[in-house]
């Protein structure tokens, strides 16, 4: 029988976990033995209004199940925030080992001509600049201590796109750069950097679209948190990785190029020529691989394969 895996001793700190997956995060952590800082604006989609009584809640659950919690209001998007509650853990929890960013912000789908710069800006301050901050608030600790779990959350969105979800997608796709650079300077120090990119039905993707689907089993919130454990325990080896959990399914995203054509001399027309050596990945049925045409299509075709998966 596989041993449970364990967090007792352990600090981590979830932000955005007032509500959807980040709450499933801290509350599996801490029913695994974690302390949790539980991180949340209590905000609306679009980042504005404050509500602290999110944060209290999943605290006040942790508590109730025996666990340690303690509530942060503090707002990624700042320096400030981010190394505010960083110290609360330190000075609550006497540590920090684990850091789960998670916080976003939303946009409406809209037609490229009717974004601008501030619709960008806004969602990259949160989602990008959010999780910079924080990450650079525990780091030197992570780095004295010469141990840490740093999971970045990611979408399916930034790599494989969504038709109106430009800020958003762009925002996560930075968020995969970042995850896989801060790795690389991780790896000297015991810190394993590594990027989830979760679909689940939340308050964002149900406002995205109306579709019954996002209700059903497949887009549980808690079926992305079991990952998310596994990422932040000793025993996981793996960093500079990202892993996509849709509809129960985890799987390794992967960022690959096809053999091409080179040449000492190439022409225009050389590049014509080899056309499909540039762009078609070739017979790709054998090799553990799926070369998905959109974020929405990867996960129809997930949601498929959990509907028809026996029940438990």
């Amino acid at each position: 029988m596989t041993a449970e895996l364990r967090l007792d001793g352990k600090v981590a700190l979830v932000t955005g976990a007032g509500r959807g997956l980040g709450r499933t995060y801290a509350l599996l952590l801490a029913e695994r033995g974690a302390s949790v800082v539980v991180n949340d604006l209590g905000a609306e989609l679009d980042g504005a209004g404050r509500d602290g009584s999110f944060a209290a809640s999943v605290v006040a659950e942790i508590e109730a199940a025996g666990g340690r919690a303690v509530a942060n209001v503090d707002s990624v998007a700042t320096e400030a925030g981010a190394r505010s509650m960083v110290e609360q853990a330190l000075d609550g929890f006497g540590g920090l080992h684990v850091v789960i960013n998670n916080a976003g912000n939303f946009t409406p789908a809209k037609p490229f001509l009717d974004t601008s710069s501030d619709s960008f800006l806004g969602v990259l301050q949160v989602h990008l600049l959010g999780t910079v901050n924080v990450a650079r608030a525990a780091w030197d600790h992570l780095v004295r201590q010469g141990y840490g779990r740093i999971i970045n959350v990611g979408s399916h969105t930034g790599y494989f796109g969504h038709r109106g979800r430009f800020e958003y997608a762009s925002a996560k796709g930075a968020v995969h750069g970042f995850t896989m650079s801060l790795a690389m300077e991780g790896e000297a120090h015991g810190i394993a950097v590594n990027l989830l990119a979760p679909g689940a039905g939340t308050r964002p993707v149900r406002s995205w679209d109306d579709q019954a689907i996002f209700s059903t089993d497949a887009f549980a919130p808690e079926l992305a948190a079991p990952t998310a454990l596994w990422l932040a325990h000793d025993s996981c080896d793996v960093s500079g990785q990202a892993i996509g959990i849709i509809a129960g399914a985890s799987s390794r995203i992967v960022v690959a190029e096809t053999k091409g054509y080179q040449s000492r001399s190439p022409t225009p027309e050389a590049i014509a020529a080899h056309r499909d050596a540039i762009i078609e990945p070739g017979d790709v049925s054998g090799s553990n691989l799926e070369l998905p045409t959109s974020a929405v299509a990867r996960g129809m075709e997930l949601v498929e394969r959990f509907q028809a998966l026996p029940s438990v």
